[in-house]
This record gives C-alpha cells, sequence and structure tokens, in this order.
C-alpha cells in the first residue's frame, strides 16, 4: 500500500514537473492534485528536495535499466560493450532531442540532485565493469584491472553520451562512429593495455 501511495505521488509529481517545473513546483501543489495533505508526503518522502532526488532517480533508472539487462548477457564481452555503449548513446540522444524542454526540465533536477547522478555513473560503470571481468575471465580481455578498464572505456565514449555533449550535436553520431572507438577500446582491453 504505502509503495503504491509512493508511485502516485511520483507520478503526480511527474505530471506536475512538467507543467510548472521544478522552480514552481509544491509540495502542496501535488498533495492537491492527489487530494491529500502535504503531510501524507512528506511520510514518504522528508522534503521537497528528497521528492524531487526520487524523481531523478527513478528518470536515470530509465537508463541504466536496459543497459544493466546488455551487461549481463551472454555474449562475448566485446559484442556485450559494442551494443551497451550504441545503447546508452541511443538513449541519451532520444532524452535530450526528442523533448528537448523535458529533459532540459529532467536535467535540471538530475544535475540538483549531485548525489543521485554521483550514483548513477558508478551505477553504469559496474556495468561495464562486469563487462571487463567478464572478457578477462575468459580469456577474450587481458586487462588486470576492470575498474580502470571500464573508467577508461566510461571516458574514451563519453563524448556519446554526456548530456552536454549530446546536446550540441544536431545529428546523432552514426554506428559506424561508434564501433570505430568500440574497435579501439577492445584492441587495447585485448591486448592488456590497462
Amino acid at each position: 500500500m504505502a509503495e503504491t501511495v509512493r508511485e502516485r505521488i511520483l507520478e503526480a509529481t511527474e505530471t506536475l514537473l512538467r507543467r510548472l517545473g521544478p522552480g514552481k513546483l509544491a509540495v502542496t501543489d501535488v498533495a492537491r492534485v492527489l487530494g491529500m495533505s502535504h503531510g501524507n508526503i512528506y511520510r514518504h518522502f522528508t522534503s521537497k528536495a528528497a521528492l524531487l532526488d526520487a524523481i531523478a532517480e527513478r528518470w536515470l533508472e530509465n537508463v541504466s535499466a536496459p543497459l544493466a539487462v546488455l551487461a549481463a548477457g551472454d555474449e562475448p564481452a566485446a559484442e556485450r560493450l559494442e551494443s551497451w555503449v550504441l545503447t546508452l548513446m541511443r538513449i541519451k540522444w532520444h532524452k535530450v532531442h526528442d523533448d528537448p524542454e523535458v529533459f532540459a526540465m529532467y536535467h535540471s533536477v538530475a544535475e540538483a540532485s549531485r548525489d543521485v547522478v554521483t550514483r548513477h555513473v558508478a551505477t553504469l560503470l559496474k556495468q561495464l565493469e562486469q563487462i571487463v571481468a567478464d572478457g578477462c575471465a575468459t580469456g577474450e580481455f587481458q586487462s588486470g584491472d576492470p575498474p580502470t578498464a571500464a573508467l577508461a572505456v566510461w571516458n574514451a565514449t563519453t563524448r556519446f553520451h554526456h548530456p552536454s555533449l549530446v546536446s550540441t550535436l544536431h545529428e546523432p553520431p552514426t554506428d559506424a562512429e561508434v564501433r570505430t572507438v568500440i574497435a579501439l577500446l577492445v584492441a587495447g582491453l585485448k591486448a592488456g593495455v590497462t
């Protein structure tokens, strides 16, 4: 029951955020839409900031969840790595360009929730680390330090997925561009560069 109320609060907040923006949103607005007291909102979220953090987490979960499936797959690590980066690029491109106003609103909420963003990036790095470690376990990769290798992959592909960089592009990078970068990274992982 409590989880259902929490979900209703998050859904109402998302709707209001699209209409009002984070600056004009008040907890009392959410309570009014749901026909409950603002005290009931505070039973589930200790503050407006906590409510907005939950919204940011939910939004970023839509990025990390499909990537987690790819990271845990049973394909060769090089294939998973390529699919993971291509999927992340496509998700970010669509989030940024399909509805720029909604993206700007969510991005501002996420940027204000620095801890949420830090945890999100850590989750994505863990997924990359899993792919690299699996590749090492099967002998496909020779990296002696999967966390460092994962960070190198992240840094090398930032151009394709960082919202600030993606927002400056008029066209999405081609799959061929991404595959060229991944091929270089895979060659390094196979050679044990990291």
